[in-house]
């Protein structure tokens, strides 16, 4: 879906009309075909550290830039499009000259709140949720390690954990303390409003549609291997059935990045579900059947039964909620 927010960057938005470069769809397709499915065919996912490396080197460019446009924007921009902070603070300091209620219009819209409750919070947990998934990769990834063993996973998951926490908070923060009640669900959209032609964050929507990108194999990898193992367990490997899973799962992921308007969608309905299941009930749900050697009163095992209680509570309220937000965004719509 970045792929295809990239591609709509373009001054007609690769609408109907425009030439056929300029429509997100085709440069999904395109990249998906020449990049991903030669890289998502690799048989061992020890290969694709290089680029994982590389996709996690787009990233903190891609957080570099956010923090540095922080202090190039001031507040309020007002609804303008301008190619550089000069020009914002002199609009602002116009505006407030002209009018005193602008003032207290920006410091509504400037001061950054705490907490913000509304039809869209829903979206917050599931996708924070979705952020941390990487359980079905978890077994592969211990399979690459040279002299694996518990301890070395663990410290594997710890740094990478800690890591991806600090470039995710940093991101947002900066983020929002640029735009404030003004950000939009996709970041980058919300700055390209403010930049039309801007080359630092040109360079940046290339960087992070080059993330996105390398990180489909790694993700495709775990999912292809449970399926051929649901399927096929007891065959020997078979370069036919390889390819036919992969090809097969990459439709079926670019049927959604084309169909679905905006990204939030997947990952607040994902997170919500099967995200939920991954993080909080089936852990929860395992050591609880699994664990024969502590009683029920335990502390482990009480507290895995609130963790499976919360992890259930939590998964149908934002599913539930989410539903109701499409159907009344739907509704909305059509009455326009």
């Amino acid at each position: 879906m970045q792929t295809r927010a990239f591609a709509s960057s373009s001054p007609d938005g690769g609408q109907p009309g425009t030439e056929w470069y300029q429509n997100g769809d085709y440069l999904v397709i395109i990249v998906s075909t020449l990049i991903i499915l030669p890289l998502s065919l690799l048989r061992n996912l020890g290969y694709l550290g290089y680029t994982s490396g590389f996709s996690l080197l787009c990233m903190v460019f891609f957080l570099i830039v956010v923090m540095y446009k922080k202090t190039q924007l001031t507040c309020p921009l007002n609804g303008f499009d301008v190619e550089n902070a000069t020009v914002t603070a002199m609009l602002n300091s116009t505006l407030a000259l002209i009018n005193e209620s602008a003032v207290d219009y920006s410091e509504d819209v400037c001061t950054p709140k705490y907490f913000v409750f509304n039809s869209q919070t829903v979206y917050a947990v599931p996708i924070l949720t979705f952020a941390f998934v990487c359980h079905p990769a978890i077994l592969p990834m211990y399979e690459e390690l040279k002299d694996r063993s518990r301890k070395k996973m663990q410290g594997v998951a710890n740094v990478s954990f800690l890591a991806m926490f600090i470039m995710y908070l940093l991101a947002a923060l900066f983020g929002y303390l640029t735009f404030n009640v003004n950000v939009e669900p996709e970041l980058l959209h919300t700055y390209s409003k403010v930049y039309k032609n801007d080359l630092i964050l040109l360079i940046v929507r290339l960087a992070v549609l080059t993330a996105v990108t390398l990180t489909v194999p790694v993700v495709l990898f775990p999912i292809r291997t449970s399926v051929n193992q649901l399927l096929c367990a007891s065959k020997e490997f078979s370069w036919i059935r390889h390819i036919i899973i992969t090809v097969v799962l990459l439709a079926c992921t670019n049927l959604l990045v084309i169909f679905v308007p905006t990204i939030k969608d997947i990952f607040g309905f994902i997170g919500a579900s099967a995200a939920a299941m991954l993080i909080f009930i089936l852990p929860s749900a395992f050591y609880i059947k699994l664990v024969k050697k502590e009683s029920m009163k335990s502390v482990q095992k009480i507290g895995a039964t609130i963790f499976l209680i919360c992890g259930i509570l939590v998964m149908f309220s934002t599913l539930t909620l989410i539903i109701l937000d499409w159907t009344s965004t739907s509704n909305t719509n059509g009455k326009h």
